[in-house]
This record gives structure tokens, C-alpha cells and sequence, in this order.
């Protein structure tokens, strides 16, 4: 999953997946790929006001409660497998 995000992300910069999204339609905007685009394409559409506060700010308001969301639906999956096990369930 982080190399077809990291290809995304890649062909978003250099204005190639813009491109394969015309060709391809809804199949370009699969929920991986499409979290890479959609990042990438928030920081290169800030990058006017600078790099911290433009490209870092806007970049991770997308990505930040993505990547929250995951690490904590995680503990929250060992949390009941942990619970599962001590009582014998799993």
C-alpha cells in the first residue's frame, strides 16, 4: 500500500495522474491511490505560501485524521484481541 501511495504521489507531482484519471475514470481513484492524490495535490496547490504553513499544513489536513483513524482503530483491534485471548475466547 505505501508503494502504490509513494507511485501516486510520484505521478501526481510531475502531472501524469491527472492524465491516467482522464483515460481511466473511477478506476484511478481507487481509496489508496486517491488518498495519494489527494494529498499531494493539497501541498502542490499551497505551495504558493510557503513550505511549513502552504505545502505542511495544507498536506496533512487530509492526511492527519486519516492516519489517526487508522492507528487508533488498530489498538483498538489488539485492545479486543488482547481481551479475547486472556479469557480463552480466541
Amino acid at each position: 500500500m505505501a508503494t502504490l501511495i509513494f507511485i501516486t504521489m510520484l505521478l501526481t507531482g510531475f502531472g501524469v495522474y491527472d492524465r491516467i484519471g482522464q483515460f481511466a475514470g473511477a478506476g484511478s481513484t481507487i481509496p489508496v491511490t486517491g488518498f495519494g492524490n489527494s494529498v499531494i495535490s493539497a501541498a502542490i496547490e499551497h505551495r504558493s505560501e510557503g513550505f511549513i504553513i502552504g505545502v505542511g499544513g495544507n498536506m496533512f489536513k487530509l492526511a492527519g485524521p486519516v492516519i489517526v483513524y487508522g492507528v487508533f482503530s488498530a489498538f483498538v483491534i489488539v485492545l479486543i484481541k488482547t481481551i479475547f485471548k486472556q479469557w480463552g475466547g480466541l
